[in-house]
């Protein structure tokens, strides 16, 4: 039964690739990457892309960042972006972006009180609402309550950052998000954010190819996604 569905979703491709050929598309470029690239920085890139490659079509599947290395190595996916931290062996990795993580509470939560930034042991005493498992946002959580010796009260876990914060704004529990990802949810919601001080909480994404990939579309695709992050970085830090 895999294999049959696996066919049909090949054949499935290969329609909408020659459906493209047809209008004047040369190549179709998988891209495979984690929710915290496509909901913070991805969007805007593609759409430049679209723009700069016209007849570079691009497919992109959202993954947890492991998920992500899995689909390259699997050759499922030709380029992939990824939270540092899962094993990249094998792979070639370059800067994408960097990001940081911010704790969301519910409006009038006792914690949103401190107006300082919260160290993230601060809010270990709280149920937490987390992402699936895999996510890198979820191990490094895990591995912060592990290096302070206290358990991470995981209450729910879903897959989007949108779902994540309506369970906080029902008064569920805290979260951690990516701050560009949490502040557009946190305004909608009428919730509360506070940075963090631990270091792990600065973060960077990567853009990662198989070791020894040669494809010029490929490489092409990686040196746009590098250099327009690399200008915005530049931009920001001004």
């Amino acid at each position: 039964m895999k294999h049959c569905i696996s066919l049909l979703q090949t054949m499935t491709q290969l329609d909408g690739e020659l459906n493209d050929l047809k209008q004047g598309a040369v190549r179709h470029l998988r891209l495979c990457a984690s929710t915290a690239a496509v909901d913070q920085f991805l969007p805007q890139l593609l759409a430049d892309q679209a723009r700069a490659y016209p007849k570079v079509i691009i497919e992109l599947e959202e993954q947890v960042s492991g998920g992500v290395v899995n689909a390259l190595r699997e050759g499922r996916a030709d380029i992939g972006v990824l939270v540092e931290g899962p094993d990249t062996r094998g792979l070639e990795t370059r800067l994408f972006r960097q990001d940081e993580l911010v704790l969301v509470l519910p409006a009038g939560h006792q914690l949103a009180a401190v107006r300082s930034p919260l160290r993230f042991d601060d809010a270990l005493d709280e149920q937490w609402i987390g992402l699936t498992t895999g996510a890198s946002l979820l191990q490094q959580q895990q591995q912060a309550a592990v290096a302070s010796q206290r358990p991470l009260k995981l209450r729910m876990q879903v897959r989007s950052f949108d779902a994540v914060c309506h369970l906080v704004a029902a008064g569920l529990g805290v979260a951690l998000l990516p701050k560009g990802a949490a502040l557009p949810l946190v305004r909608a919601l009428k919730l509360t954010w506070r940075p963090l001080t631990d270091k792990w909480a600065r973060r960077r994404l990567l853009v990662a190819v198989l070791a020894g990939t040669t494809d010029p579309a490929i490489k092409t695709f990686v040196d746009f996604l590098t250099e327009a992050s690399q200008t915005t970085n530049n931009k920001q830090s001004k």
